[in-house]
C-alpha cells in the first residue's frame, strides 16, 4: 500500500495543480488561431501512431501510448469541392455530431448528405470522425487524436465497458493501440484501440477535472485539420 502510494503522490498529472490552461491560451497565443498538436493514426494498416516531438519534422512513432480522455466529441465536416488541407473550414460542419452550421445546415441526422451513397464509392459525402482531446503523463498540453470511421465502433465499445465502471471517460488512463485490419475487400486499414491503464486518484480526477472543462470552451475555436475531414471507409477500406 505504501508503495502504491508514493507512485500515486508521484504521477505527472499531479503537476496540473501549478497550471491553468486557459490563462496560459489568453497570455501566450492572444490574436492567434486556437491550436493543438495531432497525434495522427497512419493509413494503410499501419500500427504506429505518430506523436509531435520538439522537431515538427521528425514525429515520435510509437505502437502505443497512454493518455487521458479529458473531452471528446462528434465531428462532422462536409467541403462542397475537394478538401485542399489547411484549416478553412468545410461549407457545412457540426461539432457535436446533429446540428450543422453552413450550407446547407441543419439538422446533421436527416441530411441527405450525411447518408451512405451520398459520397465517393458508396461513403458519406460530410465526413463522421470523433475528436478526442488527450492529455499524457507528464505533460500539460492537450493533444488532438481524430478518429476516423472506422474506429468508430470500437471506441463506442470501450465507452461502453469504461462508464458503468468509472462514469466518466476522463477518470481513467487510456491505453491506446492500433490494429491491421481489413475491409470486405480485402484493403488494410489502422483501427485505434482502447484498453484501461488505471484509474485516476481523486486528486488526480479533481485537477483534470477543471482542465477538461477549460479544453470544452477552447474547443469550440478549434479550427478543422486534415485529420478531421479524410475518412477511412469501414467497407473498402479507402480514404474518402
Amino acid at each position: 500500500m505504501k508503495n502504491e502510494l508514493m507512485e500515486t503522490n508521484n504521477t505527472g498529472y499531479l503537476a496540473l495543480q501549478d497550471f491553468d490552461l486557459a490563462n496560459v491560451m489568453s497570455a501566450e497565443m492572444d490574436g492567434l488561431s486556437t491550436t493543438f498538436e495531432r497525434i495522427k493514426i497512419p493509413s494503410g494498416g499501419g500500427i504506429m501512431f505518430e506523436i509531435p516531438g520538439d522537431d515538427p519534422d521528425e514525429p515520435e512513432t510509437v505502437k502505443e501510448f497512454s493518455a487521458v480522455i479529458l473531452y471528446q466529441h462528434s465531428l462532422n465536416a462536409y467541403y462542397k469541392s475537394e478538401y485542399q488541407g489547411g484549416s478553412n473550414p468545410p461549407d457545412c460542419g457540426s461539432f457535436d455530431g446533429h446540428n450543422g452550421e453552413g450550407t446547407p445546415g441543419g439538422n446533421c441526422d436527416t441530411c441527405p448528405l450525411n447518408q451512405y451513397g451520398s459520397g465517393k464509392n458508396g461513403a458519406k459525402a460530410c465526413k463522421n470522425r470523433r475528436r478526442l482531446y488527450l492529455l499524457r503523463e507528464g505533460e500539460i498540453f492537450p493533444m488532438i487524436l481524430s478518429l476516423p470511421t472506422g474506429s468508430l465502433k470500437v471506441f463506442t465499445r470501450y465507452l461502453m465497458r469504461v462508464i458503468p465502471k468509472y462514469k466518466t471517460s476522463n477518470a481513467v488512463v487510456t491505453r491506446f493501440t492500433l490494429k491491421k485490419t481489413s475491409s470486405n475487400t480485402g484493403i488494410n486499414y489502422s483501427q485505434a484501440q482502447f484498453s484501461v491503464e488505471r484509474a485516476l486518484s481523486p486528486e488526480e480526477y479533481q485537477l483534470i477535472s477543471a482542465m477538461t472543462e477549460q479544453v470544452k470552451a477552447l474547443s469550440k475555436n478549434v479550427g478543422y485539420d486534415a485529420e478531421d475531414t479524410l475518412n477511412i471507409d469501414p467497407e473498402t477500406g479507402e480514404i474518402i
